[in-house]
C-alpha cells in the first residue's frame, strides 16, 4: 500500500483482462465537480502504462471525457471505464460526474464497483452533496478512501484538509480517517509557495521522490522525522484499534514496536471491511514524468485495500414473476447474473451496453435473456425478451479492445443488445432473473418540447425512446390534459445535455415552449343559462331551447348532470343530447378556455318543435346556455397544489422554509429525519415550482431534496387569475 514493493505497471495497447475475480478491483471515483477526478483517472492511467505520457492511448483520444459534449462544456457528463493493470490485478476505474444533474451517472458507477475513492480538492473542500455520497455508501458498508488533490494550488494545506475530511466523514469517530503519506516540498518559489514533489510513508517511514520524473524511495532526512512521529503514531493507533488482534493495543502500549508487516495487513483488513478510511494525496507529474504524485500509492491501496468482488454481496433477485431466488455468488461457473450499468448509441456499432457481471461468464455471440421491470412511470415499457448479444469488448477512451469472455466480478462493453436499457438484468434464457433496481432520484426539472419541423417530428419519437433507454433518470411525459410531450430532467445542465443528444446523437431538431400546468375553472355560486337555438329559414329547421341551472360541488366532484325537466318540455330522446353538448362545452371551458370541474348541471325546462328539434341542436343549445350561466357567475380559476417534501440539512431549514412561502406555500409540517436533516412538508401550487429543481440546489447549496405529488385543485388568487386571464397566459 505505497509502503510495499513498487508493483509492476501493465502495458499499454492491449485489453485489461481478468482471469478470475480475485484479481479485479472496481472502483468509483466520487468528488464535486472540478475537484481533479478526471485528471486523476489520466494520471493512474500514465502511471499504469496504459497511455502515452501525453495522456492519449492509441489513436491519439484521451481515456475519459472523450464524448464532444465533455469536451464543449468542459466537464464530465457521463460514466466513463476505464481498466488499467497493476500488480497482477485489472482495475475497472469509473469516473464519475461531479455535477449534481448527473447523478444518475454517479449511482450507476456506485452500482458497479465494490469500493469508492473520494477525490477532495484542496482548494475547494468538502461540499454538502458530496457528504451526501458518503453517508449513502456508509449506509450500505462500501469500502472508502480519501484522495486530496490540487496540493499545487497556492495556500493549499493538505493538514488542514486532512482535518476537514475527519470532520466531514468520521462521524463519531474522527480516528478512523486519517492519512497514510505526508506531502513533500520542495524548495518555495518566488510567489512563497513550495510545490509538492513526492510523499512520505508514515508506515515505512520512507520517502518517495518524484522530483526528477521518477518515483525513487530514499531514507528520510533529520527535517522529516519531526513531521513524521506525530501522524504515524496517531496512525498506528487506528490502525490497531481496528485490528481483529485484541492484544496488539496492550503491546504497542507496552513500548513493543508492532511490525509494519502487521500493521499493513490490519490496514488492509479494515479498509476493505469499510471500516478505516485511508487519506492519500495527489499532485500533478513533473514535466515529461511517467508517474503523476500518489498515483502508484493510490494504484498499490486499490489492489492491496480494497475488496475483490468476492467480498461483495450482490445485489437481491427474484424471477421475473416476483418469486425469490438465491442471491447471486460471484463464481464464474455460476449462472449468468449480470446489470447493465449504462447504455448508450455508437453511431458505427449502435447500441452498446456496459455491463457488470455478479454471476457467471458473459461470452460473444450467445442468447440471453434480458429483464427489464419498474420503469413504467418513466416512460419504458417492461419488457422480458431473449437476445443475442454481440461481441465483448473492454472500453478505453473512443476504442473498444476485444475481449474472448468476461467473468463474474469484472465490467465489459456488449454491443447489438438492442433491447437492453439501462437497469436491465441479463441472465442465462432457461433460467430468466431480475436483480433489485437501484436507487435513482426522480427527474422533476419539466421540459415541454415539439419537433423543429415535419422531418424532425417523423424522427422524435424513436431518438426520445432512445434517450430515456440510455438514461434512467429521464422521465417521457404525454401529458393528457395540457396535450404536450414533457421530458423531465434533473437540471438545467441535464436538460442541456438532453437537448444536444437528441440533435447531435439522434439528428432530431427539437423547439422548447413553455411548460403549461394543468389549470381548471369552477362556478364560485349557482347561476342560471338559457340556451336558444332556433333557425328556420330555408329547407330544415333547427330548433331547440333549454334552461339549466349550474351549482358549485365539492372539489373531486367531476361534472354532474342531472335531468328535472316535466312535462315533457324536452323529450327524452334529446336529454342526453342536452348532457353531451354541456360536456362538451365544459371541456373547453367556460371563461379563459380551461375544463370546467366541480359543477352540478340540472336540465330544468326547454321547448323543442315536432319537426326541427335535432340531436345537434339540443347539443348546441346544451353548449349555450352553460356560457350565458357562466356570464353571469363567478368563475374561479384552479390551480394544482402539490405536496413537497424537502429534505435537507438542518441549516437550511430557514431558507427553504422562507422560499416556499415566497412562492405561494404552507408549511404542513417538519419532522427530523436522521441526525442533522429535516424533512419539512409543504403545499405549493404547481405553477410556483416549475423551476424548483434547480431553485432548492441554490437555496441549500446543492444539499437538498425533494419530491413532489399532486394533491388537488384549488382557487387561484382573484389577482393572479385576472392576470392570467388578461394575458392568455397558459403556462407555468
Amino acid at each position: 500500500m505505497g509502503d510495499k514493493a513498487s508493483a509492476h505497471p501493465g502495458a499499454a495497447g492491449r485489453a485489461a483482462t481478468a482471469d478470475h475475480p480475485s484479481s479485479v478491483r472496481n472502483v468509483v471515483l466520487v468528488g464535486h465537480s472540478g475537484s481533479g477526478k478526471t485528471t486523476l483517472v489520466e494520471a493512474l492511467a500514465l502511471t499504469a502504462g496504459a497511455v502515452n505520457r501525453a495522456g492519449r492511448v492509441e489513436d491519439g483520444g484521451t481515456v475519459s471525457d472523450y464524448d464532444e459534449i465533455e469536451h464543449r462544456q468542459q466537464r464530465s457528463v457521463q460514466l466513463s471505464l476505464v481498466p488499467v493493470e497493476w500488480a497482477g490485478c485489472k482495475i475497472n476505474i469509473l469516473d464519475t460526474p461531479g455535477y449534481a444533474d448527473f447523478v444518475g451517472e454517479l449511482r450507476a458507477g456506485l452500482r458497479a464497483a465494490d469500493a469508492a475513492l473520494f477525490v477532495v480538492s484542496a482548494s475547494d473542500g468538502v461540499d454538502g452533496a458530496t457528504r451526501m455520497v458518503w453517508d449513502e455508501c456508509a449506509a450500505v458498508g462500501m469500502p472508502r478512501a480519501i484522495v486530496i488533490t490540487h496540493l499545487e494550488a497556492a495556500r493549499a494545506d493538505f493538514t488542514e484538509m486532512t482535518r476537514v475530511c475527519a470532520e466531514a466523514f468520521g462521524g463519531d469517530d474522527p480516528d478512523a480517517v486519517l492519512p497514510l503519506y505526508l506531502p513533500l516540498h520542495g524548495p518555495e518559489g518566488p510567489d512563497g509557495h513550495a510545490p509538492v514533489t513526492g510523499l512520505i510513508g508514515l508506515l515505512s517511514q520512507r520517502v518517495f521522490d518524484y522530483a526528477s520524473g521518477e518515483r525513487k524511495e530514499a531514507e528520510p532526512g533529520p527535517e522529516h522525522l519531526p513531521l513524521i512521529e506525530e501522524a504515524r503514531n496517531r496512525l498506528i493507533e487506528g490502525i490497531i484499534a481496528e485490528s481483529e488482534d485484541e492484544t496488539l493495543m496492550d503491546r504497542y502500549l507496552g513500548g513493543e514496536e508492532i511490525d509494519v508487516k502487521t500493521l499493513i495487513d490490519d490496514l488492509e483488513r479494515a479498509v476493505a471491511r469499510g471500516t478505516f478510511h485511508p487519506v492519500l494525496a495527489a499532485a500533478p507529474a513533473a514535466e515529461g514524468a511517467r508517474q503523476g504524485i500518489g498515483t502508484v500509492e493510490l494504484l498499490e491501496l486499490v489492489t492491496g485495500g480494497f475488496p475483490t468482488p468476492l467480498e461483495r454481496t450482490a445485489p437481491d433477485v427474484t424471477t421475473p414473476q416476483g418469486a425469490a431466488r438465491p442471491t447471486p455468488v460471484c463464481a464464474p461457473e455460476g449462472p449468468l447474473v449480470a446489470e447493465v450499468i449504462k447504455t448508450s448509441s455508437d453511431p458505427y456499432v449502435g447500441r452498446v451496453s456496459l455491463v457488470r457481471v455478479f454471476s457467471g461468464t458473459l461470452h460473444p455471440d450467445e442468447t440471453v435473456h434480458v429483464s427489464g421491470h419498474g420503469m413504467t412511470d418513466r416512460g419504458h415499457e417492461d419488457h422480458d425478451v431473449d437476445e443475442r448479444i454481440g461481441a465483448l469488448s473492454s472500453p478505453f477512451g473512443k476504442q473498444q479492445r476485444t475481449l474472448s469472455s468476461c467473468i463474474a466480478g469484472d465490467i465489459a462493453c456488449v454491443a447489438k443488445l438492442t433491447r437492453a436499457e439501462t437497469g436491465d438484468t441479463l441472465s442465462g434464457k432457461d433460467d430468466p432473473l431480475l436483480m433489485a433496481p437501484w436507487n435513482m432520484p426522480d427527474p422533476l426539472l419539466p421540459l415541454a418540447i415539439q419537433a423543429h419541423s415535419k422531418a424532425d417530428e417523423d424522427k422524435l419519437s424513436q431518438g426520445l425512446s432512445r434517450l430515456v433507454a440510455e438514461d434512467p433518470t429521464m422521465r417521457l411525459e404525454q401529458n393528457p390534459h395540457t396535450h404536450q410531450l414533457v421530458l423531465w430532467c434533473l437540471g438545467e445542465a441535464h436538460k442541456d445535455v438532453a437537448l444536444e443528444r437528441l440533435r447531435s446523437r439522434y439528428g432530431v431538431q427539437v423547439d422548447v415552449v413553455p411548460h403549461k400546468v394543468s389549470l381548471r375553472e369552477t362556478f364560485g355560486d349557482t347561476a342560471t343559462g338559457r340556451g336558444r337555438h332556433v333557425k328556420q329559414s330555408g329547407g330544415h329547421g333547427q330548433y331547440a331551447i333549454c334552461e339549466i341551472e349550474v351549482a358549485p360541488l365539492p372539489p373531486g366532484s367531476g361534472i354532474e348532470f342531472v335531468d328535472k325537466v316535466v312535462g315533457g318540455a324536452v323529450p327524452r330522446q334529446f336529454i342526453p343530447s342536452v348532457e353531451k353538448g354541456v360536456r362538451a362545452q365544459a371541456a373547453k371551458g367556460v371563461a379563459a378556455g380551461y375544463p370546467l370541474v366541480d359543477v352540478r348541471i340540472t336540465l330544468l325546462d326547454g321547448k323543442s318543435h315536432s319537426v326541427d328539434s335535432s340531436d345537434a341542436a339540443f347539443q348546441t343549445a346544451g353548449a349555450l346556455a352553460l356560457r350565458e350561466a357562466a356570464a353571469d357567475a363567478r368563475i374561479h380559476l384552479l390551480e394544482p397544489v402539490a405536496e413537497l417534501q424537502v429534505l435537507v440539512p438542518d441549516d437550511y431549514v430557514g431558507p427553504v422554509m422562507s422560499d416556499l412561502s415566497g412562492r405561494r406555500g404552507r408549511v404542513v409540517g417538519t419532522e427530523q429525519a436522521g441526525p442533522g436533516r429535516t424533512l419539512v412538508r409543504a403545499e405549493v401550487p404547481e405553477i410556483e415550482i416549475g423551476r424548483y429543481a434547480v431553485d432548492l440546489r441554490s437555496v441549500s447549496h446543492g444539499t437538498g431534496r425533494f419530491d413532489r405529488g399532486y394533491a388537488r385543485h384549488e382557487p387561484m388568487p382573484p389577482q393572479l387569475a385576472e392576470k392570467l386571464r388578461g394575458s392568455g397566459e397558459k403556462t407555468a
